[in-house]
């Protein structure tokens, strides 16, 4: 049989036709370049090279093994390679879900794994609030963004990508922009819009928390079933909103402002995933965005 650092060997001297230069190029000593050919050669049954004191040439049935072993060699490199990098988990796709226009603020994590992985098509799938973790149960996506806390039992809470406090949604004629400074006690002076579909209570009590820290209740006004929906009742005047701080770079609509609550809390995202469907993809882009660190507002 023989071996593949043989073949190695042989290729490389075919292409330096020197001894010298090949032990060079395969780190090793000149004279074990001498015992791979002459066991070769002995396998064959005939010279492969023909050597004199001042230069080395194939044979002509050297040339033909050559012309014969190369393509199979790289076939050879080429599956090894492949069949590494997929272990390392940088070929395959990967699907990502994000919210809203979260590609823009992510721009920075997305090149670097990209950059790292370009043998991996990147796909990005929106998730909508009311759903937030039905694509990654149902497999359409592999990742995702949350904003937490996220107590799933099923899924994996991975690094935080985004920290920065809650913002505050009204209509532009609202009275709370008339006053100096807003606080989150105001939240229990208006309806807050919530959900349209059951989603975990502990994580809407982020965005629409049932009582103010000061302990006052609010009361639960419209359902929405996007934010499309959302800005629409916000802008009507029939509602107020805490929302993350993407939304007054992305979402400057006629008819909305955006206010800060002098007291408001700091809301983080993460990436999320299936416990069971971790993958190398999935763990190579936690790393990036460990890497990364998170956006900060």
């Amino acid at each position: 049989m023989v071996e593949l650092r043989d073949i190695e060997i042989f290729l490389t001297l075919a292409e330096e036709l020197h001894f010298g230069r090949t032990a060079d190029r395969l780190h090793v000593s000149p004279a074990r370049i001498s015992q791979s050919i002459a066991k070769q050669e002995r396998r064959i049954g005939a010279p492969l090279f023909a050597r004199s004191s001042r230069k080395v040439e194939l044979t002509a049935i050297g040339a033909q093994l050559r012309r014969d072993l190369g393509a199979g060699y790289q076939r050879i490199l080429d599956g090894t390679r492949a069949a590494t990098a997929a272990a390392r988990g940088s070929t395959g796709t990967l699907t990502l879900g994000l919210h809203g226009s979260q590609a823009h603020d992510h721009a920075h994590l997305l090149d670097l794994f990209r950059g790292r992985h370009p043998e991996v098509a990147l796909r990005i799938q929106e998730v909508i609030f009311t759903d937030p973790f039905g694509p990654l149960r149902n497999g359409s996506v592999d990742v995702a963004t949350a904003w937490l806390p996220v107590r799933e039992p099923d899924l994996t809470v991975g690094p935080v990508v985004v920290t920065e406090p809650l913002l505050l949604m009204v209509a532009t004629d609202h009275p709370l922009t008339r006053r100096d400074a807003v606080s989150m006690e105001d939240l229990a002076d208006w309806p807050l819009p919530h959900s349209a579909t059951p989603i975990p209570e502990y994580w809407q009590q982020t965005l629409v928390p049932t009582h103010t820290p000061g302990g006052r209740p609010t009361r639960r006004g419209p359902k929405v079933a996007s934010f499309q929906e959302l800005a629409a009742v916000v802008a009507a005047g029939g509602a107020i909103s805490l929302v993350h701080g993407d939304a007054a770079r992305y979402y400057q609509w006629r008819g909305l402002r955006y206010l800060r609550p002098y007291d408001a809390p700091t809301a983080s995202w993460a990436l999320i995933w299936p416990t069971a469907g971790e993958t190398a993809l999935v763990r190579a882009l936690a790393t990036a965005a460990r890497d990364t660190g998170p956006l900060t507002g």
